[in-house]
């Protein structure tokens, strides 16, 4: 019997994996802190969330069937860019700022650049900062957790300009557990990190990012504070950096490739993250770190390529 030479192009190793199972997982992952940001902000929280999920879908699905393109709401990739929407927002804003960030996510970072896979940068928070700039006052409106929605500061606005956590800031552990103001899904450092404990266990996504970039910061605010733990440990569970590292530096689309390049771009988030919070005029610094460093993924893959193999270096003439 005459054997054929079958030879057809990578990838040559698959699984099983597909987009909606990815995504599913990292709905999952959410899962105890968005049940934590209704916990601790009530019924205001749900009607944010539902609002900014919804808005997503129908704004995917809309942009679609004008574009005609097959609708991929299916996918759950809107439902995900939705809620970490709803979950980077303080719970006192009004409804229409997470419809208006879904809005701009989903059509404009995500459908103008070709769709799922082609955004140069995560939807969600660009979306936050597009808010952020837009509505400032509103966006840094903070609340306390329960029904009665008084103003409260952030634990980072405590220590902005410190070297140390001052008396009155919040505990470490109320901050640990989300039990602060602040943005609904990352006042929980506990939630976030069950969460991020799922993804790696689930192979959704790798340690390299998140652990260097939380590594990054904390040695930087360390250094910063002449080794005061409690500072240090102050400015890793409080505001965006655990969701940041988590959940949005760790975009497939919008980060490296390669381990080392992963690792490139994740201590270049820290960098930019402690240098905002310590020398900026603004206590949080995670998602402009983010991305920025989201601009630098093409030129971190373009050095950090492993070489092909049989590939012969060029001479010089």
């Amino acid at each position: 019997m005459e054997e054929k030479l079958i030879v057809s192009s990578s990838p040559h190793i698959r699984d099983d994996n597909s987009v909606s199972k990815v995504m599913g997982d990292v709905v999952i992952a959410l899962i105890p802190a968005t049940l934590g940001a209704v916990y601790f902000f009530r019924t205001r929280a749900a009607i944010l969330i539902l609002v900014a999920v919804i808005t997503a879908v129908l704004a995917e699905a809309a942009i679609q069937k004008l574009r005609k393109q097959p609708v991929t709401v299916s996918d759950m990739s809107a439902v995900v860019t939705g809620l970490l929407i709803a979950l980077n927002l303080s719970p006192a804003v009004s409804w229409w700022l997470p419809a208006i960030g879904s809005v701009f996510a989903i059509v404009v970072v995500k459908q103008i650049f070709g769709g799922l896979g082609k955004n140069f940068m995560n939807p969600a928070l660009a979306a936050r900062i597009l808010l952020t700039l837009s509505w400032t006052e509103r966006m840094t409106e903070w609340v306390s957790p329960g029904v009665d929605m008084v103003s409260a500061a952030t634990p980072l606005s405590f220590v902005k300009g410190e070297v140390a956590v001052p008396a009155g800031a919040p505990s470490l552990f109320d901050a640990f557990i989300g039990n602060i103001g602040g943005c609904m899904g990352e006042t929980s450092a506990l939630l976030l990190l069950i969460g991020g404990a799922y993804l790696v266990y689930r192979k959704v996504i790798s340690i390299h990012i998140p652990a260097v970039y939380i590594g990054t910061v904390a040695l930087l605010t360390l250094l910063n504070s002449g080794f005061n733990v409690e500072y240090m440990a102050y400015h890793v569970v409080s505001g965006g950096l655990m969701i940041g590292a988590i959940y949005m530096a760790t975009d497939y689309a919008s980060s490296p490739l390669t381990t080392e390049g992963k690792v490139i771009y994740a201590v270049g988030c820290g960098v930019l993250t402690a240098t905002i919070r310590i020398f900026g005029g603004y206590a949080e610094g995670v998602g402009f770190s983010i991305l920025l460093m989201n601009v630098a993924t093409p030129l971190i893959d373009r050095y950090t390529a492993p070489a092909i193999y049989g590939e012969v270096k060029k001479q010089n003439a």
